[in-house]
């Protein structure tokens, strides 16, 4: 799978821009604040439907517009296309080969992307939030299903702790808090299930690729840090011992909302005691097994998004990530071609210079 083509309107500092792209190495560099990364922002959105950068779509808009558009032309069974609006009155629509999509939930599974930045390498010495952002986003591209489970799932949490705050205040509408426990846990044990199977099957993976980036010297394992027991009795009896501190603090403090991931090398918890070496490469094990998971479940190879993340790595990190960009079409930012960014076998060469194409 890769973009062929990528068309942009009034999105982010880029007035237009239409430019088609090599089905390999694309290399895009300039200075900072010129627009590489607007680029790959695009891209994101057309495979998850949201920015990776803010969580206000009208942030994506051209500061004097009042709409921006994304379209890209991708090669899969066939050539396909994907074409996206956002307005800043918060509405957006999306089209799918020029068929209009009703939900988000449509455009997922049309076209897969693996971003890799600076931030990413972050990943481990996180909060779990945003190792759960992780876990979320590989899942909802191979998985439509998920998605719908985690948007109900986090529709009714926000219904229940609104209702804990009412009945902190009208004691009488108690009762009814056991109505949006049902269907949290039955959410809720659906979205803990899969995250288990991603978890395993994302372990095997980042095993493997951490023992060859430590040359056998590191064994990597992860585990499913779930809150809550997956058995639906047991997620149940949970959220009726909390009770009256949810009522308390008005929020809900048991469920897959507190999950996280955790990553031990050679027995150690490394979001603890791991250096920052450690940590970076069990992030690198963590992006490249996501390739491959992606890769083997869609059987198609996703598009790789490095956003500038070459010259954050030392030349021994760099080179096995160069092992996997080689075989999936990438677009990769940088402020100026290194000797280890020259050494890669670019399809095509790009210039960034004030939101536009030199």
């Amino acid at each position: 799978m890769y973009v062929k083509r990528l068309m942009l309107k009034n999105f982010r500092c880029y007035e237009e821009l239409d430019v088609e792209l090599s089905p390999h190495i694309n290399i895009i560099h300039g200075k900072n604040a010129q627009g590489k990364t607007n680029l790959l922002e695009a891209v994101y959105y057309c495979a998850t439907g949201r920015s990776h950068r803010t969580s206000y779509d009208k942030e994506c808009i051209r500061y004097d517009q009042s709409e921006a558009m994304i379209k890209i032309w991708y090669e899969k069974y066939k050539e396909e296309q994907l074409e996206i609006h956002i307005r800043k009155n918060g509405r957006k629509s999306i089209a799918v080969n020029g068929y209009p999509a009703r939900r988000i939930n449509e455009l997922f599974g049309c076209f897969q992307v693996v971003l890799f930045s600076p931030e990413d390498l972050s990943l481990i010495k996180s909060g779990p939030a945003k190792r759960r952002k992780f876990m979320d986003m590989e899942i909802c591209q191979v998985d439509p299903v998920y998605l719908y489970q985690l948007q109900q799932y986090s529709k009714v949490l926000r219904q229940r702790n609104q209702l804990l705050k009412e009945i902190a205040k009208k004691a009488a509408t108690k009762d009814t808090i056991f109505a949006w426990d049902e269907q949290l846990v039955s959410y809720g044990v659906k979205i803990m299930e899969r995250r288990r199977q991603f978890t395993e099957q994302l372990r095997q993976y980042t095993s493997r690729i951490h023992r060859q980036i430590t040359h056998e010297e590191e064994t990597l394992s992860i585990t499913y840090e779930n809150n809550v027991p997956i058995a639906a009795s047991d997620f149940q009896r949970k959220l009726e011992e909390d009770l009256a501190r949810d009522i308390r603090f008005g929020s809900t403090a048991s469920g897959p909302h507190h999950d996280d991931l955790a990553m031990w090398i050679n027995g150690a918890d490394v979001r603890v005691y791991g250096s920052q070496g450690q940590q970076r490469t069990t992030a690198l094990s963590m992006k490249l097994a996501e390739l491959s998971m992606m890769k083997e479940e869609t059987k198609y190879s996703p598009v790789l998004l490095l956003d500038d993340v070459m010259s954050e790595l030392d030349q021994e990190r760099q080179w096995h990530l160069a092992q996997y960009i080689q075989e999936n079409q990438t677009i990769l930012t940088c402020t100026g071609i290194e000797d280890s960014i020259r050494r890669l076998p670019a399809g095509k060469v790009l210039e960034v210079r004030k939101g536009k194409i030199v």
